[in-house]
Formats: C-alpha cells, sequence, structure tokens
C-alpha cells in the first residue's frame, strides 16, 4: 500500500462529497470520522450525513462510529463524476448476527471430548532471570526466533519492524498534526484505526512498544492517540541511534 500511496502524491487532487448513512435505517449518520488514509486528512460528518474531504483517485478512505463496524472504500473515477455517493455503516448488533457460532458438541464421554475441543496454539515463553514472558501463537509463527532476537539485539527487532514499512513511519508527523485524527484516537483503544493508518499489526505494535521500554499495563490500556505518541517518539530515537 505504500507505493500506491506514494503514486497517488502525483494524481490531482480535488474534493470529495459524499453521505453516511445507517444500513439498516436509512437516516444519515452525523459525527461519523472519515480519514483519507493515503493522505493522512481527517473530517467527521455534518447533521446531514454529508462530508468533504480533499482526495485523489484510488484514495482510500476510513469510516469509523461508535456502535457501527469500520468501513474502508477506494475512491474511483465516477464517484467524483456523478458526485452522489452513499456510503453506508452496518449497527455492530446486526454485523455480529452475521457471524455462525458453532458451539463444541460434547458427548460426556471425556476420551472423544478432549480429542474435539480446540487446541490451544498460544505458548508463553519465559527465560530465565528476565520478569517478563512472551507468548506465541498462529498470528506470530517466529514468535520464538522474534524473541530472542529481542532480547539478543532489540535494535535488530525495531529495525525489522519499522524497516517493513518506511513510507508508513513518515507518515507519523502528519497523522500528529491532523485535529480529526487525533480527537478520533483519543477516543479509540481498540488500535483498529492505528493499524489501517500505520499498515502494522496490532502484535507488531505491541513489539515495538515493548521494545522501547514502555510496560505492559501501558501497551493494555493507553488510548490509540497515546499509543500514537509513543510509536512516533519511539521510532525517532530509533532513527538517531541508526545514524549513530
Amino acid at each position: 500500500m505504500g507505493m500506491g500511496q506514494e503514486e497517488n502524491d502525483t494524481i490531482p487532487s480535488m474534493d470529495f462529497e459524499a453521505i453516511v448513512l445507517n444500513a439498516q435505517s436509512g437516516s444519515p449518520l452525523q459525527s461519523v470520522h472519515v480519514i483519507n488514509l493515503n493522505k493522512v486528512i481527517g473530517t467527521i460528518t455534518d447533521n446531514k450525513g454529508k462530508f468533504t474531504i480533499e482526495a485523489s483517485v484510488n484514495d482510500t478512505l476510513y469510516f469509523s462510529y461508535l456502535g457501527f463496524k469500520s468501513q474502508k472504500i477506494r475512491i474511483t473515477n465516477d464517484m467524483f463524476k456523478f458526485k452522489d455517493t452513499k456510503v453506508s455503516l452496518t449497527e455492530l448488533a446486526y454485523a455480529l448476527e452475521e457471524v455462525i457460532v458453532r458451539p463444541y458438541q460434547l458427548t460426556g464421554y471425556l476420551e472423544i471430548d478432549v480429542k474435539n475441543l480446540p487446541i490451544n496454539t498460544a505458548y508463553q515463553y519465559s527465560i530465565s532471570g528476565l520478569p517478563v514472558s512472551y507468548e506465541a501463537g498462529n498470528k506470530s509463527p517466529s514468535a520464538v526466533t522474534k524473541v530472542l532476537g529481542a532480547i539478543l539485539n532489540p535494535a535488530d527487532l525495531l529495525r525489522n519492524l519499522f524497516g517493513k514499512q518506511p513510507n508508513q513511519m513518515r507518515k507519523l508527523r502528519k497523522i500528529k498534526e491532523d485535529d480529526e485524527i487525533r480527537n478520533l484516537l483519543a477516543s479509540k483503544f481498540d488500535r483498529e484505526t492505528l493499524t489501517e493508518l500505520l499498515q502494522l499489526e496490532k502484535v507488531d505494535i505491541d513489539d515495538i512498544l515493548a521494545n522501547c521500554n514502555y510496560s505492559k499495563s501501558f501497551i493494555r490500556t493507553a488510548n490509540d492517540l497515546q499509543i500514537l505518541d509513543a510509536i512516533s517518539s519511539c521510532y525517532e530515537e530509533y532513527k538517531v541511534l541508526n545514524r549513530n
């Protein structure tokens, strides 16, 4: 996505207008946060659900609203041409109804039920002399290597994490300068918007902060704006160390 964002900088920008609606009732949604992930600018919808934001063709807009499922749309030529774009957001209550829950079928026979229960693939790794433990699972296939790398040389781990998305890291300052984005991040604790803006996994965010000496309690409880500022500070220190 980083390359696409660089290419979009050369495409002319225009004001993009659209209306955000409740998918269930069809009524307009006020105060929905809209972020242009490419240009790192944000706005909110008015009392008629309308918003205007600077954008180019192929930019991606991210919509976030409390109690509704977040959504992304990519801007196309026809959206500029016809100017009647409507974006519908689904209430979480309805979105959750789409998820099929399959309970475990228990027979009452221990030997059979034990085989049918899911295996917990989250392993805890602890190393003598260190007060922390490290968790590995399906989301982190190289967790053992990552843990050992962090202990032996934290700078190498940070180089790997920051180096994966250099263009996204350069956007940190722009993200911090946009009031609408800052206001949204200050009210969120789920890291969802951050992962979209920075194109990092949640586990990567945790790894970055852990290796910049932020406590587990901070990583777990801080709002998204505090996490953003912490990553930014860590990245600035990393750049200084890297130059040296």
